[in-house]
């Protein structure tokens, strides 16, 4: 027993030890190997504090900018949204990094160097875990190596050209019953009227996604949208808490919240995904929308190689289809109006248009290809306020990238809504609103630089594969809307894009509406 005794207590100081060592090193050790290999290599940013890295300056200067909005209306927005990122690039140059934890990020800004990690995604996949992400999202977003290939293998067909146009009867829908709200408010006045158009298209884009994504279940879907735009604020509110291990365990009220939200979150789809397949089982419900797509997709998957996607894959794919789905367009639509309530020579511009092409009759979806003016004005607003202002990847093994040996542990910041800014790229007028600059077309745009410097939507094998679902709304929603208003910023506008999941106006867009249709 005594010898018993020896050997036990052997066994657990070595595992205290080797535990101790691997806390050691991922706190302390590690960050301190991988600060000198930076500095090596010409990279700048503050010394490495123990655990916290930069994050508590960072959690600070993020509460002080969602605190109050823009002192004046400006395109150049990069300081106002990433205020730390540009206080840190700012401060140390363009090789610059930051600490998050004990992980350091590196400023990646050469578009030619985004460019070539985009192009490989075995080599630079993204971040894992990633709390801010993972806590909202899964499906594609997160998804690497074989399983994303077949994840997405089963879910293009939802995003075909042909589906689309299958859809947009229901996206059409949805604009006119968000025009007709506003006709309402206008009808009776001679003069414009001051709305916050925002919660509108917020609203808008989540009724477009209910009903593409669930079909007759898009109640349910509303239910689903509410809940995760909680789930967002409830992330904001513990942004200093998400680099702690055990976070989710910490007794907050926000903490418990966020995981009462979670749980109801998978019951409800998990409800939505069972009835859907009876529906579509009994004949009672056809593959229109985008979860019967999938499904059937997914079956026909299982029975050519005998595996698809599980249930937990589908529900995670549905979160994303809310997200990814509803907050791009409707970012896009609500900066769309804002740039057009600034430069009311292309708010003109465009509705003459959408009048040449169209008429008086309705939209219809082939002749949105011919809407040219509004095509440049909508690219030229995805390249000022994009909708994914930063991505980052990860390194896992020594990974060579241009002319440098990158190690392990690096997690690299890609810097889009920079380039989309940078004079170098796009001349001096970089932060001004002018839609001619795509009138070539998107390659043409930059001073010879060709496309790969316009990354609204990402590029390379993960490009998003919602784009065109995204473009269509918002060509949709805008058209609609041109026919029948005209519009400019209230006095009472305060100009605020900063980046929550995407990037909405977190004070509102009030605009001053003026009902033209009569």
């Amino acid at each position: 027993m005594e010898t018993f005794g020896r050997v036990a207590v052997t066994i657990f100081i070595v595992v205290i030890v080797r535990w101790g060592w691997k806390v050691v090193n991922w706190v302390w050790l590690k960050p301190k190997k991988l600060e000198k290999w930076l500095r090596n290599e010409g990279y700048k940013g503050n010394s490495y504090k123990f655990l916290l890295g930069d994050m508590r300056e960072f959690a600070k200067m993020v509460k002080e900018g969602r605190s109050k909005p823009i002192p004046m209306i400006t395109h150049d927005i990069t300081s106002y949204a990433l205020p730390f990122d540009h206080h840190i690039i700012t401060k140390y140059g363009e090789k610059a990094f930051i600490w998050l934890g004990p992980k350091p990020r590196v400023y990646i800004k050469d578009p030619e160097l985004v460019k070539e990690i985009l192009s490989r995604p075995d080599d630079f996949p993204k971040p894992h875990p990633e709390p801010f992400r993972d806590s909202i999202v899964g499906g594609l977003l997160v998804t690497e190596g074989q399983k994303w290939n077949k994840h997405r293998k089963i879910i293009n067909p939802a995003f075909n050209l042909q589906n689309l146009k299958i859809m947009f009867s229901a996206i059409q829908s949805c604009c006119s019953e968000m025009v007709c709200k506003w006709e309402l408010l206008t009808t009776g006045i001679d003069d414009s009227i001051e709305v916050d158009v925002w919660p509108y298209i917020d609203n808008l884009a989540g009724d477009v996604i209910s009903r593409t994504a669930f079909g007759s279940n898009y109640e349910e879907g509303r239910k689903i949208f509410q809940i995760q735009r909680e789930q967002i604020d409830l992330l904001h509110q513990m942004l200093f808490m998400l680099l702690l291990p055990g976070r989710r365990f910490i007794p907050t009220r926000a903490n418990k919240k966020f995981n009462q939200n979670r749980k109801e979150l998978q019951n409800v789809l998990k409800g939505i995904i069972d009835k859907k397949k009876k529906a579509i089982e009994t004949g009672e419900s056809s593959c229109d929308d985008l979860l019967g797509i999938l499904l059937e997709s997914n079956s026909k998957e299982i029975e050519e190689n005998g595996i698809g996607m599980s249930m937990e894959d589908v529900i995670e794919e549905c979160k994303l289809f809310y997200i990814a789905g509803s907050d791009t367009t409707s970012n896009l639509v609500v900066w769309t109006m804002v740039c057009l309530g600034l430069h009311k020579e292309w708010q003109v511009r465009a509705r003459e248009e959408i009048k040449e092409v169209f008429g008086n009759r309705e939209l219809d979806f082939e002749g949105l290809k011919n809407l040219k003016t509004l095509t440049m004005i909508l690219y030229e607003v995805l390249r000022l306020y994009p909708p994914v202002i930063m991505t980052t990847r990860a390194t896992f093994k020594e990974t060579k990238l241009g002319n440098m040996m990158i190690p392990p542990g690096v997690t690299l910041a890609l810097a889009m809504i920079h380039i989309h800014h940078d004079r170098d790229i796009w001349g001096e007028d970089a932060s001004e609103f002018k839609p001619e600059r795509f009138l070539d077309g998107i390659s043409n745009a930059t001073k010879g630089k060709g496309s790969s410097p316009y990354l609204p939507f990402s590029s390379g094998p993960r490009v998003c594969i919602g784009q065109n679902f995204a473009m269509t709304e918002a060509k949709t929603a805008m058209a609609m809307i041109l026919r029948r208003f005209s519009f400019e910023l209230s006095p009472s506008y305060k100009h605020s894009p900063f980046p929550i999941f995407t990037m909405p106006p977190q004070f509102g867009a009030h605009l001053m509406l003026r009902n033209i249709s009569s």
